[in-house]
């Protein structure tokens, strides 16, 4: 078959990073992909092998073989690690300034072996490849000055080799013998190679980014940054005066669990589904038995399950909400009821001193009310919630309708 034949965007994939490294993340964003970020938790410290090439493909392939165990649905996982061999032994992160130093010393006027394990697992495929990427270094004669001044920065602490091609340390390394892309802790054009071989072309992973595939350092942060408990009780009781008594809800984007949990408090039966992995590990946590991975626009739910669906602060990321109203009049039984945050923006705006956004948004009550009719969801009733004061010390009011199923 001709490959200009191949549509690439076809090919849906769910590709999970599993590394902390904020270097391999700008160079997978660097190169057009958004990966999910789920951190292993592998101990390795405590990891040997034969040689330190091994070394580094074994630790990238504990990492993504630990990644995949807390996974509940399909995706493909890489895993890296880098380890710098100098005369045959293997240096990975320092993790104090004495030995940085002392390792600095020792490469200093000299090169190394940068090597990158790399390993992939594709779980709809079932296939795990492993591969290792190797790039020799050429470091600069640093005075100790340059050492001592290098060490204080804490760079070097906390990256393999105590040094970086593509930080404060790029100044110290001479040339490089191989891939650059390898030597900053991921070797792209290898990665390419590897997802070909489970049949997936590079282009498809530009089109698998979405706006609310939250990493781990995003939902790490996200109660705290969007109010708290605080709005999510208030949230969660303006949501509970519009929601029928007994019936099981499904919450759309249910992130941590956070407003979840406050509506279970209140007497309801919630179930969540969303697409972070990151904030799903959170909602668990919350509602433990009662969240999945689901796309809003393909829940994975039999029609008319549901007495109610909830979505708070959701509808507003949408590039297109059609797709989620039509699921929503889906899966609710005749009668139930879609409750809904709307005008999330243009609340924060006035909050803010500012005049309407003219951008129609996905959450705009307008558009809305259109759209929602056109599945059959009629509107009937309303409240608001208060959320926490911004930058001009008001506080906004954030809508709450409610669509009914007919």
């Amino acid at each position: 078959m001709d490959d200009s034949a191949v549509d690439d965007s076809a090919v849906d994939v769910r590709f999970v990073l599993a590394s902390a490294s904020p270097a391999r993340l700008k160079t997978l964003r660097g190169a057009g992909v958004e990966p999910e970020v789920i951190v292993s938790g592998v101990d390795e410290d405590n990891i040997t092998a034969e040689s330190p090439g091994e070394l580094a493909r074994l630790l990238a392939t504990l990492k993504a073989r630990a990644v995949v165990a807390s996974l509940t649905e399909h995706a493909t996982v890489l895993g890296c690690d880098s380890v710098l061999e100098l005369d045959g032994v293997a240096y990975g992160k320092p993790g104090t300034p004495d030995v940085a130093r002392e390792r600095l010393r020792s490469m200093r006027g000299r090169s190394g072996v940068l090597h990158t394990g790399h390993c992939l697992i594709d779980t709809n495929s079932k296939r795990e490849l492993r591969e290792l990427e190797s790039t020799e270094v050429f470091f600069a004669d640093l005075t100790d000055d340059e050492i001592d001044a290098y060490v204080a920065t804490g760079e070097p602490l906390v990256v393999a080799g105590s040094f970086t091609v593509d930080g404060l340390g790029g100044p110290f390394v001479t040339g490089i013998q191989g891939d650059y892309h390898n030597v900053v802790g991921v070797s792209l054009p290898l990665l390419r190679r590897m997802l070909a071989d489970v049949g997936i072309p590079w282009p498809a992973l530009w089109r698998s980014t979405t706006p609310f595939a939250y990493d781990e350092s995003e939902a790490g942060r996200y109660d705290d940054t969007r109010g708290g408990v605080e709005r999510a009780k208030a949230a969660a009781l303006a949501v509970h005066s519009l929601l029928p008594k007994g019936g099981r809800v499904l919450e759309l984007a249910v992130g941590t669990g956070i407003v979840g949990a406050e509506l279970v408090a209140l007497g309801n039966l919630v179930h969540g589904v969303d697409l972070s992995s990151a904030m799903l590990r959170r909602a668990r946590v919350r509602l433990p038995g009662h969240v999945a991975a689901a796309d809003a626009a393909k829940l994975p739910i039999a029609d008319r399950r549901c007495d109610a669906v909830v979505a708070v602060w959701f509808l507003h990321l949408l590039e297109d909400s059609d797709a989620a109203l039509a699921e929503v009049a889906r899966v609710l039984r005749p009668d139930g009821v879609f409750v809904t945050t709307t005008d999330k923006s243009d609340a924060g705006r006035y909050a803010d001193g500012r005049g309407l956004n003219d951008t129609r948004a996905q959450d705009a009550i307008t558009h809305l009310v259109a759209r929602a009719a056109h599945h059959g969801l009629t509107l009937d009733g309303a409240t608001t919630f208060p959320g926490p004061p911004r930058n001009t010390d008001q506080t906004p009011i954030y809508p709450l309708v409610r669509f009914r199923r007919t």
